[in-house]
């Protein structure tokens, strides 16, 4: 029948164009993981981020001006305001910028003898300052000079990377969760716990605020990297946005392969319980071994990164893998027998080759980091000058209780050991089931309704928390690495559905609808809570105005400036001569910059002016290093700060095998020193002093004495 036969035509027709229509529409949702109707919440929480990392930005840079009247002080007191190493590492980025041209700036900081007297070192390879070399070539080709000021481009910089690092922060707590809102709650735990998770209004130029959003970068990559079911376009295009914040990172801070090297212990601990794709932590470990790599090209081969664990470590790894073929076979015990001697190859395998290459490449750049990590946890007591050093500055004692009551204020410290718990237990079951294999099988399908499974990119970041967190617990200085992943993983949790799913199940509640509607329904009112608790204290932030206020430093800039010769070399504290290069320019006998070794042993014998010597002993090691002026300081030399035993002059008695000043007990083999202390007895203007000391300027806090030079 003709009309019969058109009416299937037809049919037949529009099946198949519902069935291409349906085609494309699943072709659609299948490469590009989204509904084209879930393009709203993906564009909101963009938005979000980029607007709440924009007014971080802004807030730190407001606080900054509030706090030191930045805008309206003179430049000498800028300078200033940029205290010990963070003066340092400004003063390349104005050397470069008060270059003739970028040819000779770049000649200078690789033959630079002003940082060091009687030295001639290569900047580049000695310091991370190559953020400041980009920044000030940046400066010279911008048409940008008539309008901004240098300081101003630097600071700003480093404010705007302040929003870098709040999306990146972001975007691993959206990425974990699933979610926006997780985001925006990490966020707002960052900002309203900004004197934990930061401090960047007030150290500007210090190395971590530099690396730290590049790390962040680099954790929400590999977070990313680590989910299921990537396309091998996004597995490879996420593995170079790891492999370019890995090397950004390794690039702009001297600490970088100590960071990397917990961060590859993490992957390690996870790959042995196959909770991560081996495949991928294979890329990245080789990652980070390349990106330490290029960074040690680049500082003229380095020798301090050569020698790094890291590299040691990782390389031991891969080894002892092509060894040990057949590690992830076999039942529980078979597989933790192999998994004690894989620990005990890479443990062994990573001192051998360590202790290989310091000894070929004569390395001894990190040794004061051993001394001090030997002695803080109490392998021995110790008399070595540097590793005292450390142990008696407050940012690497231990962490101090109240930072917990300050991270409760804001809920943050109570969430984050809440899911912290929940997902240890989650990853002990799961690392237990792994090793099993498949005699536990029937045993864990029994426990499945009572747990979640684990996923690689949320027990990437459960390791990654819990070994930053034990740094950060015994190293003060290290917490702004552990605080802002606190906040990142503890709204991870509150807005995770796997989290709140276990939490229902074993209460006997769960349903999916249920679920959803608490997530959404606890982060929502913890957003209320922080709002309310929080936006006051801020308000009463952004409304305080101080000033810089330091005229006894500002007058001694002055006076350098005016009445020494631009060749002039000043000994004092590492502290006080950042600051003299910075503002003056002239020659020091030693700085901050601490990772060379005989740069510690030439700043150990500059600290001999606070110690027991005499005055023939003190102008000869002065002179050994070209010294014509030293400032002696009061703060220093007559210090409170510290309790007795860490005062600077404790400390160099102790290296000097002296008993103490002051009351209290002596190590019974110090002994009497022959002289006073040398900074105390050259103010009476004795004449075994004068004759090689001449007092040439002196305030309230600052005694500057120009050296004799005899025949």
């Amino acid at each position: 029948n003709p009309s019969n036969s058109q009416k299937y035509r037809h049919f037949f027709l529009s099946e198949l164009c519902v069935s291409q229509l349906q085609s494309k529409i699943f072709f659609f949702k299948d490469h590009t993981g989204r509904k084209p109707w879930n393009i709203l919440p993906i564009t909101i929480g963009g938005i979000v981020a980029i607007s709440l990392g924009l007014l971080t930005s802004v807030y730190v840079a407001t606080l900054h001006e509030n706090d030191l009247w930045f805008s309206n002080i003179k430049e000498v007191e800028r300078e200033i305001s940029f205290r010990t190493e963070c003066g340092l590492y400004y003063s390349y980025y104005k050397q470069m910028i008060q270059a003739a041209s970028i040819q000779q700036g770049l000649h200078g900081l690789v033959y630079d003898n002003k940082t060091e007297s009687v030295r001639t070192i290569n900047i580049l390879e000695r310091m991370n300052v190559y953020q400041e070399v980009f920044l000030s070539i940046l400066y010279r080709i911008l048409p940008i000079q008539q309008y901004l000021e240098p300081v101003y481009f630097y600071i700003y910089t480093l404010f705007g990377l302040q929003a870098v690092y709040v999306i990146a922060l972001y975007v691993t707590s959206w990425l974990l969760s699933g979610t926006w809102l997780s985001g925006l709650l990490a966020a707002c735990w960052y900002i309203t716990n900004r004197i934990d998770t930061t401090r960047v209004e007030f150290t500007i130029p210090l190395r971590e605020n530099w690396a730290l959003p590049f790390f962040a970068v680099q954790i929400a990559a590999i977070t990313y990297l680590l989910r299921t079911h990537l396309q091998p376009v996004q597995e490879r295009l996420t593995l170079i946005a790891v492999f370019i914040s890995t090397f950004l990172f390794s690039l702009t801070w001297q600490f970088n392969q100590f960071m990397m090297l917990i961060q590859a212990l993490a992957l390690f601990i996870l790959d042995c319980f196959d909770m991560l794709p081996t495949a991928k932590v294979t890329w990245l470990y080789i990652i980070q071994i390349s990106g330490l790599l290029l960074v040690c090209v680049l500082q003229f081969f380095n020798s301090m990164i050569l020698g790094s664990l890291l590299i040691s470590f990782n390389a031991s790894v891969l080894i002892a893998r092509t060894i040990q073929k057949n590690l992830k076979k076999g039942g529980l015990l078979n597989r933790l027998g192999k998994l004690i001697l894989h620990v005990l190859l890479v443990l062994c395998l990573t001192l051998l080759i360590n202790k290989f290459i310091k000894k070929i490449l004569n390395l001894e750049s990190d040794e004061h980091i051993f001394k001090f990590l030997k002695a803080k946890f109490g392998f021995g007591a110790t008399r070595d000058f540097d590793a005292n050093l450390y142990l008696c500055e407050e940012a690497f004692g231990l962490l101090p209780l109240n930072t917990f009551s300050r991270l409760s204020d804001t809920l943050l410290f109570y969430v984050y050991v809440f899911v912290l718990f929940l997902m240890t237990v989650a990853a002990v079951i799961v690392a237990f089931r792994n090793l099993s294999g498949s005699n536990q099988v029937q045993f864990m399908e029994k426990m499945e309704e009572y747990t979640v499974t684990l996923k690689p990119d949320a027990a990437y970041n459960l390791i990654h928390t819990v070994l930053f967190g034990c740094l950060a617990l015994s190293t003060m200085r290290m917490k702004y690495l552990w605080t802002s992943h606190m906040c990142v993983f503890a709204s991870f949790g509150l807005c995770s559905t796997e989290v709140w799913k276990l939490i229902l199940k074993c209460i006997h509640l769960y349903t999916s609808q249920r679920t959803h509607v608490i997530k959404y329904s606890v982060t929502i009112i913890t957003l209320l809570y922080i709002s309310y608790k929080c936006w006051p204290g801020i308000m009463d932030e952004l409304s305080e105005l101080r000033e810089f206020y330091d005229p006894d430093t500002v007058e001694l800039m002055y006076w350098i400036k005016s009445n020494t010769p631009n060749t002039a070399v000043f000994a004092g504290s590492m502290q006080l001569l950042a600051g003299v290069k910075l503002c003056t320019g002239r020659t020091l006998t030693n700085h901050p910059h601490y990772e060379d070794k005989n740069l510690r042993e030439r700043t150990k014998q500059i600290y001999q002016i606070y110690a027991k010597r005499s005055p023939e002993d003190v102008y000869r090691i002065l002179r050994s290093f070209g010294t014509e002026y030293v400032i002696l300081e009061d703060s220093i030399c007559y210090e409170r700060r510290h309790s007795r035993g860490c005062r600077l002059r404790d400390l160099l008695d102790i290296a000097n095998g002296h008993i103490m000043d002051g009351l209290g007990e002596n190590e019974p083999d110090l002994k009497p020193s022959l002289y006073p202390r040398f900074c105390e007895e050259i103010k009476k203007n004795l004449p075994s002093y004068t004759i090689h000391f001449t007092r040439v300027f002196q305030n309230k806090t600052f005694h500057v004495y120009k050296l004799t030079k005899h025949k």
